[in-house]
């Protein structure tokens, strides 16, 4: 019985390094990382420089602010049929990954048109 809970203790204790691993490698991911990244790895000549995106090379649809929820992200990246290429490990490693999507989810929303004195009549 001394065994089993010997035996408890010690996977309960596993799952929780290994979920505060994870946690601590997301709380990592550093947005100024990131830009240089996104920039350094041509994310910009389709997604604009600030994921605003852009009808003729994304069909308009933007990355920033707001991103995808960061497992479709790394899905889409990952395995993307579509006009993108896929960006496997070895091109762009889970790390940079991380960064980019920090620095997509810093990029703040755009002030609203209505507010913009230049744009009032």
């Amino acid at each position: 019985m001394k065994d089993k809970v010997k035996l408890l203790l010690v996977v309960c204790a596993s799952a929780t390094m290994v979920a505060l691993t994870a946690q601590n490698s997301a709380l990592a991911a550093s947005a100024e990382r990131g830009k240089t990244a996104y920039i350094q790895n041509g994310c910009w000549q389709c997604h604009g420089t600030m994921g605003q995106g852009s009808i003729m090379t994304s069909g308009g649809k933007r990355l920033a602010p707001d991103p995808m929820p960061w497992e479709a992200f790394v899905s889409f990246v990952r395995s993307t049929s579509r006009a993108m290429p896929p960006y496997s490990e070895t091109i762009l490693s889970d790390g940079d990954l991380a960064d980019i999507y920090a620095y997509l989810q810093s990029i703040p929303k755009p002030p609203d048109a209505n507010k913009l004195p230049l744009l009032k009549p």
